[in-house]
C-alpha cells in the first residue's frame, strides 16, 4: 500500500499512475481512475472540510486496484438523484460510472471512501 498525505491532486494522480504502471496497466487505462480519485479528493476538501485527505492505493490483485480517500468527517456520503440543472451533486454518480465498485468504510475518526478498478475498465 502506498499513502500520500497531501492535498495535491497532481501528486495523488502521479502516485496512482505509478502504481498502475508498476502493475502493468497501460497509460490509457488510468484516466477513469484518475478522474474518480480527483473527485473524491475534491469532495473531501469541499464536503468534509479536510485540508489534507489521506490517499491509499492498494493492489488487490494484478488486475484490481483499490483506491481510498480518508477524510475527517463522520458524515457518510449519499448518492444524489440526478438534477440536470444542479451545479453540484454528481460526484458519486461519476465515481460509480467510472469504476467497478465503490463504497464507504466508517472509521473511528471520519471515513474512507474507496473505489476499485479492474484492468479492462468499468463494467
Amino acid at each position: 500500500m502506498r499513502q500520500c498525505n497531501t492535498p495535491s491532486l497532481t501528486l495523488a494522480r502521479q502516485s496512482l499512475q505509478d502504481a498502475m504502471a508498476r502493475l502493468g496497466w497501460p497509460p490509457s487505462g488510468t484516466f477513469d481512475a484518475e478522474l474518480a480519485l480527483g473527485e473524491l479528493i475534491v469532495n473531501a476538501w469541499n464536503h468534509a472540510n479536510t485540508p489534507a485527505p489521506v490517499v491509499q492505493i492498494l493492489a488487490i490483485t494484478q488486475h484490481t486496484l483499490r483506491v481510498g480517500v480518508s477524510d475527517e468527517s463522520p458524515v457518510l456520503p449519499e448518492m444524489q438523484s440526478l438534477d440536470l440543472l444542479a451545479e453540484s451533486g454528481r460526484g458519486l454518480q461519476l465515481v460509480a460510472a467510472l469504476t467497478n465498485r465503490w463504497g464507504v468504510d466508517p472509521q473511528k475518526r471520519g471515513k474512507t471512501i474507496w473505489f476499485e478498478c479492474e484492468l479492462g475498465g468499468a463494467q
